[in-house]
Formats: structure tokens, sequence, C-alpha cells
């Protein structure tokens, strides 16, 4: 499963067997932001809100997926790249960048603009995404990027100081319609991110 560079894997662990113990036990060893997951404001704002604080019916949008996979490399994905406002809650942001999945080049996927992340904070919409998130994330090799490498959130802070949710790690895109009912239910946890089983319904 991917994680976010520098972050530990995740481990499935047998502490019991069926042979052994008379049933079987898995330990499981996860970073809330592993694999497909939704981010809380509370992830890079002090006083953001945590999972806790949303209803749970904040975890299913009426979402509308948009087709960037035109974006390159590291490139960024601005206003202009985004749909005239609508009655949405989420722009699903299809980048193709899944098709990565577990190698280093899923590093460098294409990124929001601050101005795009502002702009959907202040249309309302949360964020879903199949990248490790909407800012660029580190390259494998610290210094390639050079002055390009990136330097804080600033897409998730515009998105977060509107209370937006951010889903990250998203796989399937490719196979969704434009508008969908998405649900991603995180685990009942004060926290500032979690797992989620992400699943998409026609409407």
């Amino acid at each position: 499963m991917s994680v976010y560079p520098g972050s530990r894997p995740v481990q499935l662990n047998q502490a019991a067997t069926v042979e052994h113990d008379g049933a079987c036990v898995t330990e499981l060893d996860i970073d809330t932001h592993a694999g497909t997951h939704i981010d809380a404001p509370a992830h890079t704002l002090a006083d953001g809100k945590s999972l806790a604080e949303f209803p749970l019916s904040a975890f299913s949008f009426d979402a509308l997926c948009v087709d960037c996979s035109g974006v390159g490399a590291r490139e960024p994905i601005d206003v202009d790249d985004l749909p005239h406002p609508s009655d949405h809650d989420m722009l699903l942001i299809r980048t193709g960048w899944s098709d990565h999945w577990g190698s280093d080049r899923y590093r460098d996927h294409p990124y929001l603009t601050r101005a795009a992340a502002e702009w959907c904070g202040a249309h309302g919409y949360s964020v879903g995404l199949d990248t490790f998130g909407p800012d660029p994330t580190p390259s494998v090799d610290p210094g390639r990027e050079g002055s390009g490498e990136p330097d804080g959130l600033p897409a998730h802070d515009a998105l977060f100081a509107e209370d937006c949710l951010i889903l990250e790690n998203l796989r399937g895109l490719a196979a969704v319609p434009d508008t969908l009912q998405l649900t991603a239910l995180p685990l009942a946890l004060d926290a500032e991110a979690s797992p989620v089983r992400a699943v998409a319904t026609e409407p």
C-alpha cells in the first residue's frame, strides 16, 4: 500500500492462528494517511476540525468528476482547468496518476495551485484525487527539482480554511461517470485523518 514519503509502511502481523490459538487475529499497524484516506482540517491547521467534529452525512458526497488527465507530471491544475460552479459538494480530480500506484513515479503527480484550492473552498467543494494529495509531493531525489521541490501545503491549507475535506489516493476514477454519489466513511476516530473504503454509485 502506498504511503506518503517518510511514513512507515503498513504492516499486517499474524498475532494468532486457528491452528495454534483456536482463532485467527491480525494486528494492523497503519498511519492514518496510508492508502485511500480522508483528511480533516486538523491535519494542517492548529485550530482545525477533526473528523469527529463532522457529522456522518459529511462523508457522503454529490461528486462531479473533472478530467485533468492531460496535465503532465508535476504540472499545476489551475482555476481554468476546473468546471463552472454547480450544486455538487465534491470535485473528483481525475489525473490518471493512479496508474503509477506503488512506484516512485507516483510522487510526480499534478497538483492544485493555491488559487485553484481557494476557488474550490470558496464554492464549498471538498476535493478527491487519484494522487498523494492536492499539493506537490517531494521527489525521490531531494535535489532533483532544485528550487522546485515543494515547500509547505498551500492547497491543503486553503481547502481546510473553508472546512472542506480532502480524499486522497483514490483509484478507479477512469471507470466512474461524470456525476456520482461517493461515500467515504472514516473510522470513528477523533483524529486528523482516517483510512476509508471509498464507494461510488451512479445517481
